[in-house]
């Protein structure tokens, strides 16, 4: 019995350095051309879904699709967030909350998560149900135009420098974000 406790905190350990490089580990950049729609959002826009499973975002007006952007996620971005550090995006129907020209990721809007039905079910499980949600930029430390590859936020909605000034100029508080599986 030992020498299997022995062998699991073992296994243990190697996982959590290998999790610990993959955070760690520098990303590759990857310059992503323009998508061929790529004419300038114009105007407001009253609606924003995220498809996570196609790592798309799509901006709305007037219930028509206006521009659609590749996106990346939370570094574990199946299944709706549960609690602090999980890496998931949040699903459901949120709002646009607060902008912040002044993001560590280019330009961020903040989502109203964690809502009261995320917080009643985190109380409910004992844990910490996060928060700081954004649709943001890249790191500022990265050169304008280039792009992390993969999922790799914390739980945010991540695009490219020129995208989310188009967004930012174009969302007001209040616009809803609907976050799909």
């Amino acid at each position: 019995m030992r020498q299997l406790a022995r062998l699991f905190s073992g296994l243990t350990l190697v996982l959590l350095i290998w999790a610990g490089w993959l955070m760690l580990a520098p990303q590759q950049p990857v310059v992503t051309p323009p998508p061929p729609d790529s004419a300038a959002l114009t105007g407001p826009v009253d609606r924003i879904e995220i498809r996570k499973s196609a790592r798309r975002m799509t901006v709305f007006r007037d219930g028509q699709p206006l521009k659609t952007y590749r996106i990346a996620l939370g570094f574990a971005p199946v299944g709706d967030k549960r609690q602090q550090g999980d890496g998931k995006t949040p699903e459901g129907l949120f709002r646009v909350d607060r902008r912040n020209a002044a993001s560590a990721y280019h330009l961020s809007l903040g989502l109203d998560y964690p809502r009261p039905q995320d917080r009643a079910r985190a109380a409910r499980q004992g844990v910490d149900p996060g928060g700081d949600i954004m649709i943001h930029g890249q790191p500022n430390q990265r050169p304008d135009g280039e792009v992390l590859g993969g999922d790799w936020t914390a739980g945010c909605i991540a695009i490219a420098d020129p995208q989310i000034r188009e967004v930012f100029a174009a969302t007001a508080i209040g616009t809803p974000v609907e976050i799909l599986p």
